[in-house]
């Protein structure tokens, strides 16, 4: 079997070296766990009234990436590497601003973990887009998982996203 050029890699080697250090590997695929958070997040609902949307998008990366502890090595290229955990049940309790954000992007947010060290929120749309929310605002990471996970395994400067009516930082 031929070893795939770099062309047909779904990772670059460094993003692919730090996914399988935390233990994925192509066809992980954990539907039962991901079931679990699905539930609980469904089932929760926050003091206010507030609830979790759950979606296909969200079930899928929680399946194939729920649970790993990402810990990168080296310099970032523009800012350090996150540490992100992939457990949406870091953002149970985030039901109210993900759907503020949500409305404000004209879509519904559903959790998918949260960086170690800085804690931000990290968050996926129905069309498959993450997003992270921290303190000093909130971030477009890429446009599906794989490339999320390549904004935050390499240090990439994610752009902030605009205040409704505002040009963004």
């Amino acid at each position: 079997m031929p070893h795939p050029t770099s062309q047909d890699a779904r990772f670059s080697d460094l993003v692919d070296a730090t996914l399988r250090v935390a233990g994925w590997q192509p066809g992980r695929w954990d539907i039962k766990q991901a079931e679990f958070w699905a539930d609980a997040l469904r089932t929760h609902v926050s003091p206010a009234g507030h609830r979790h949307s759950v979606f296909p998008a969200a079930v899928e990366a929680w399946a194939e990436f729920g649970g790993l502890h990402l810990t990168p090595t080296g310099p970032g290229r523009h800012i350090a590497p996150a540490q992100p955990h992939l457990d949406p049940l870091h953002g149970l309790h985030a039901a109210r601003t993900l759907g503020d954000l949500g409305r404000a992007l004209d879509t519904e947010l559903a959790p998918l973990g949260a960086e170690s060290g800085t804690e931000a929120l990290l968050a996926i749309d129905t069309e498959g887009r993450i997003y992270a929310l921290d303190h000093s605002g909130d971030w477009y990471l890429g446009p599906d998982i794989d490339e999320a996970l390549a904004t935050l395994i390499t240090g990439l400067q994610p752009p902030r996203l605009a205040p409704p009516g505002g040009t963004g930082a």
